[in-house]
């Protein structure tokens, strides 16, 4: 008489996911090495931290095989925290972008630093 009351799962998926992980963040790591920028850059460091996070969420922590009621218990609140994460984001960009337009405000403005406005003032008190 087997004592197994749960399933058995085979090793090989996880030692598949195991390299998987790994080869996600050399790519990762190669979008530094390659110095990546912009917009592609943070498109792909946010991509592969996703693949991995669902990996390691899919198959180390066994919700590929649980039922579809319990799966959406548990990925539903990230992922709706992700969707007003980007609502947000749109919203302070169009408030951004109205600032600039009826406010006249100028968006490659750099904000002038206190050696700038009183840089004369101290070097004559120091002499």
């Amino acid at each position: 008489m087997s004592s197994d009351t749960g399933q058995q799962h085979p090793l090989g998926i996880y030692y598949k996911i195991w390299v998987l992980l790994f080869v996600l963040s050399a790519c990762s790591y190669a979008v530094d090495f390659f110095n990546v920028q912009g917009g592609m850059r943070w498109f792909l460091v946010l991509l592969f931290m996703f693949l991995k996070a669902g990996f390691i969420i899919a198959i180390f922590m066994h919700v590929f095989w649980e039922r579809l009621a319990l799966a959406f218990t548990i990925l539903g609140p990230p992922t709706v925290l992700l969707l007003l994460i980007v609502f947000m984001a749109v919203e302070g960009n169009y408030t951004s972008g109205t600032r600039y337009l009826y406010m006249g405000h100028d968006p490659n403005a750099v904000a002038l630093s206190p050696d700038d406005i009183h840089g004369a003032e101290h070097e004559e008190e120091e002499h």
